[in-house]
């Protein structure tokens, strides 16, 4: 069985999602005229297409109300964009959400957007282009069943069915099974028929995701990812009558298999986001009740600033009443006492480099007489008076 690389959320039990193609026109022009007619008709409440500042390029987006059962609200977000090709059409992703679980017995949300026209092809796979709710016949090709189913149930949009004819039929046993769903699943199921000689090929081309149809049988696809507690011989039918009559278990197979928890489909999670908080159609009270909690917002983000500006004032004051405290403290306090200078100088020590300072040095001889008087031959007092007499 194959299973997603990715984990994604799961679907609430409140949210009815849908994605499909319209064929090339003008698919606003068919969305306005449908919405309005329902609200003549008041099957809906109100209906607003968003503005072109408020979406993104080349997207248009309408939203509904209308309620439903015991007065229960139901909110839709339909987003329509060009197909990734020329001549692709539109497609469409609707995401629905009510005030308590879904209840297949509502009404269809495709219903209230789509008018019932046969000439405005909008139901169509937008990947596959398989018809939603209607039978489709699988090509002849064993390859291209694979490839075809396998590429048909990813993203988890839609149930996929499969039955094999087990004999030639006529008109009434080309009955679609959607015929007999609650309203609520008609638009997600997507009917595949095998031919007869095809049965081989076909539980050949289903082996990679683990189910198998029995001859003149039924199974319901588990899709990727399947969801928890998919089991293949709990949702496989062992036959099917094509004689026009309701095929009770097959019914009861799809029925059963819907209510299964399943991850958002892909693209969804986005867009039931965009449904929860950009919603724009409100009723009086809603918008009132919107303004009054905008005022308490704005009130409690007002008291929060007046409270941090308290709280920056009290700081402030004890900040400077510490500083005069300190302040005064220093100022009471007791000078201190002088640095040590140097040892004082003694009088006897004064005195004695006094006399240095005043010392004179003798001076040093001639260099002749340091001669002579190293030789001893220095004359004396008289030889020196008897030779300067004349």
């Amino acid at each position: 069985m194959q299973t997603s690389p990715t984990v994604r959320p799961m679907t609430p039990d409140t949210v009815w999602p849908a994605r499909g193609r319209h064929a090339p026109g003008s698919a606003e022009d068919v969305l306005r005229r449908s919405l309005q007619q329902r609200k003549d008709s008041r099957d809906i409440d109100d209906f607003l297409e968003l503005p072109d500042d408020e979406t993104a390029p080349a997207e248009r987006v309408f939203q509904a109300r209308w309620r439903v059962g015991d007065d229960v609200t139901v909110r839709a977000r339909l987003s329509l964009r060009p197909g990734p090709g020329d001549g692709d059409g539109q497609e469409w992703l609707l995401v629905a959400e009510a005030e308590q679980p879904w209840d297949h017995a509502w009404p269809s949300p495709v219903d209230l957007f789509w008018a019932e026209d046969p000439g405005d092809a909008w139901d169509q796979d937008a990947d596959s282009r398989l018809a939603l709710g209607k039978i489709n016949f699988l090509p002849q090709d064993d390859r291209e069943i694979r490839r075809l189913l396998r590429s048909a149930v990813r993203g988890g949009w839609h149930i996929h069915v499969v039955v094999h004819e087990a004999m030639t039929t006529d008109d009434r046993g080309r009955t679609p099974v959607a015929q007999w769903l609650p309203p609520g699943l008609r638009h997600r199921v997507v009917e595949h028929h095998a031919a007869p000689q095809q049965l081989r090929g076909l539980n050949w081309a289903l082996r990679e995701s683990g189910v198998e149809v029995p001859r003149g049988g039924a199974v319901v696809l588990p899709g990727v990812p399947a969801p928890e507690g998919y089991d293949a011989g709990d949702f496989s039918v062992r036959a099917v009558f094509l004689d026009g009559s309701e095929p009770a278990d097959l019914v009861d197979a799809v029925t059963r298999f819907a209510a299964l928890p399943r991850p958002l489909p892909d693209g969804a999670e986005d867009a039931l986001t965009a449904l929860r908080e950009d919603w724009h159609l409100l009723t009086l009270q809603e918008e009132l009740d919107r303004q009054r909690g905008l005022v308490a917002m704005y009130a409690e983000a007002l008291e929060a600033m007046t409270k941090s500006r308290d709280l920056y004032r009290e700081a402030a004051e004890s900040a400077h009443e510490a500083l005069a405290v300190y302040q005064e403290a220093a100022r009471a306090a007791p000078a201190a006492p002088p640095a040590p200078g140097p040892p004082a100088v003694s009088p006897l020590q004064q005195l004695t480099r006094t006399f240095e300072r005043f010392k004179v040095k003798r001076p040093a001889a001639p260099a002749g007489d340091q001669e002579r008087n190293d030789s001893g031959d220095t004359p004396s007092t008289d030889e020196q008076r008897v030779t300067s007499e004349p």
